[in-house]
């Protein structure tokens, strides 16, 4: 390992020794210069997730950010990436065990920055889509705005995230089903909201590339109830999409 390398090394791992470089009074300054780091990015993960620390309590997660910063140290200097591999980190995380859903809800906070920092073309108004009446949704596939993203979860993380948040009271959850979650930044600010199971399905499927009737039939084979003017009107009143195309060329 070069001495750059080592340097970054011991900088997120506590329990590394410091470079050789750094010895005596210049390895104590070292150390501090390594708590400041670690400080800073535990702090950057604070921001970034309020919802998992108001879940686990402050002490839990800058525990859990400490072991997360040892093993998945920063690859960026943007820390706005910092965090990305959280939620994957969550789903072996032995002391977060007993607390499954932790890591979805760390993907929707994940999802919900990477929307903030999306491109942003323009939105079809739902007057482009009067081609439905003429073409038929079999024929049409719809592109998704960049920042629109769908997390399902065996989990209620809506209802989670909303108590979490101070969106609503918290209160026990005595219907613990499967729930979905649409993220999406419509004007200046990213926003999360609850999303049908069937059409969170049928917006997957569209992201996927797949044509209006193909996911449509693919919801529906998961849903039974699935209601598809619902989810159109998702997908259009939320001008959640950026062009339209038919299997034979673009629309003009």
């Amino acid at each position: 390992m070069t001495s750059l390398a080592c340097f970054a090394a011991a900088l997120t791992a506590p329990d590394r020794r410091s470079p050789p470089e750094f010895a005596g009074r210049a390895e104590r300054r070292f150390a501090v210069y390594r708590n400041n780091v670690a400080v800073a990015l535990i702090r950057a993960l604070e921001t970034r997730f309020p919802a998992l620390v108001s879940l686990v309590g402050q002490e839990f997660f800058r525990a859990m950010a400490q072991e997360f910063m040892r093993t998945r140290p920063p690859t960026s200097p943007l820390l706005t990436s910092f965090g990305d591999e959280l939620p994957g980190f969550l789903t072996s995380f032995a002391p977060a065990a007993d607390l499954p859903y932790l890591a979805d809800i760390a993907g929707i906070e994940v999802t919900r920055t990477r929307a903030y920092h999306a491109p942003d073309p323009a939105r079809l108004g739902a007057d482009a889509f009067s081609v439905l009446m003429s073409r038929g949704i079999a024929a049409l596939r719809v592109e998704l705005h960049p920042a629109v993203a769908v997390i399902r979860s065996p989990h209620p993380v809506w209802t989670i995230l909303a108590m979490a948040s101070g969106w609503q009271p918290v209160a026990a959850i005595d219907d613990w089903q499967p729930q979905a979650v649409l993220v999406d930044r419509p004007e200046l600010d990213a926003i999360v909201r609850p999303l049908a199971l069937g059409t969170a399905l049928f917006v997957e499927a569209l992201h996927a590339g797949e044509p209006l009737g193909t996911a449509a039939n693919a919801a529906a084979s998961e849903v039974p109830d699935f209601d598809l003017p619902a989810a159109l009107a998702t997908v259009i009143g939320g001008g959640l999409a950026t062009g339209i195309h038919v299997l034979d060329g673009d629309l003009p």
